[in-house]
């Protein structure tokens, strides 16, 4: 497979400190930044402040179990934030908070340090905020991150490598670490050919190579390519927010849903029965590169180092997990708490 072997080589060049791997020919160059152009001028984006969701979700089970709350940290860029709603509980920390609260039965409190705009050369700078010393480390971290990489060309082995430095801290702190890989972005719906199908192959070539580099430093990935394509061109009128380019509260939530079992999975509190690899949904064990390029190629699609996995002729084998995606918890009266909770904090941090 041709996205296997790309990504194989994006993320050995990451593992040996190379950033020289380009996705794109020169010859090429000269059209792409026309579209470019063109795409801006139509998309956009937007320049609103995302809303802030830290706080504390689900306190309501505080009091049935007597266990301090869970620590979710999202960490990455505008995707990560929120950016393109208006309401805290809308945000995809916010949401997927609130769901792990109700699956785990015990209260989350979340803290998002995701920045608009971000690279993934920004992920040092979150990691230091969210390993802080004066305070335990947080149980389980959500990474998104990608999108920039590509629009702004950054070679995609020192994405990778920059990605894998930051899951290899997070994992070193004990850490459970949860990626939701590039978006693709030949989904944006404004933008036209040639760009979008080149936006499309770039950032799905990456979303491997971040999956391969991931799942080799201790964590797992949800990609969001295929998820946040098809399901957006079909419904862009839905899934988009109004600049046409980040996710609407209803795309947020789409996402939510697929990363929300490997969330709970990665704190064992997602049932055994669904742990179990079912060959009817085609998963399974597989050499990293394929299952990378597969999940790249298929929304909602769990890659996890496999226990006990060797290496063979084609890289070491992982699990590739196509979960049945799952609608978010409705909003009982202890999520509603939870929710009230973390917009109350977003105010609080704002006064």
């Amino acid at each position: 497979m041709a996205r296997a072997r790309v990504a194989r080589r994006i993320a050995t060049a990451a593992a040996f400190g190379g950033g020289g791997i380009s996705l794109l020919s020169g010859a090429a160059v000269g059209l792409v930044l026309a579209e470019v152009r063109l795409a801006k001028r139509v998309v956009g984006g937007s320049a609103d402040v995302p809303p802030r969701a830290d706080g504390r979700y689900g306190s309501a089970f505080a009091h049935r179990t007597g266990e301090p709350p869970l620590r979710l940290v999202f960490l990455g860029d505008s995707t990560a934030a929120g950016q393109g709603v208006h309401r805290a509980r809308e945000t995809p920390g916010a949401l997927l908070a609130s769901g792990l609260a109700a699956v785990a039965e015990r209260p989350v409190k979340l803290v998002n340090v995701a920045l608009p705009g971000a690279q993934s050369d920004d992920l040092p700078r979150q990691v230091e905020l969210v390993l802080d010393p004066a305070v335990p480390p947080p149980d389980v971290a959500v990474i998104m991150i990608g999108a920039n990489d590509v629009t702004h060309r950054m070679p995609p082995a020192t994405s990778v490598r920059l990605l894998s430095d930051a899951v290899r801290r997070l994992r070193a702190a004990g850490v459970e670490v949860v990626v939701g890989t590039c978006p693709d972005l030949g989904s944006v719906e404004p933008v036209y050919q040639p760009l979008r199908w080149l936006a499309r192959r770039m950032s799905r070539q990456l979303a491997a190579a971040q999956t391969i580099a991931v799942v080799g430093v201790g964590g797992r990935t949800v990609s969001l390519g295929d998820l946040l394509g098809p399901e957006f061109e079909a419904r862009p009128r839905e899934l988009f927010g109004p600049d046409n380019y980040h996710p609407s509260a209803e795309g947020y939530a789409t996402a939510a849903m697929a990363v929300l079992p490997t969330l709970c999975a990665a704190l064992g509190v997602w049932p055994l029965a669904d742990e179990r690899p079912d060959v009817r949904r085609g998963e399974g064990f597989l050499p990293v590169a394929q299952a990378a390029a597969e999940a790249a190629a298929e929304g909602g699609t769990e890659v996890t180092a496999a226990q006990d996995a060797v290496s063979g002729p084609r890289g070491r084998w992982v699990l590739i997990k196509r979960r049945r995606r799952r609608l978010l918890p409705d909003e009982h009266p202890e999520q509603a708490a939870g929710d009230a909770a973390g917009e109350e904090s977003a105010a609080h941090r704002s006064a």
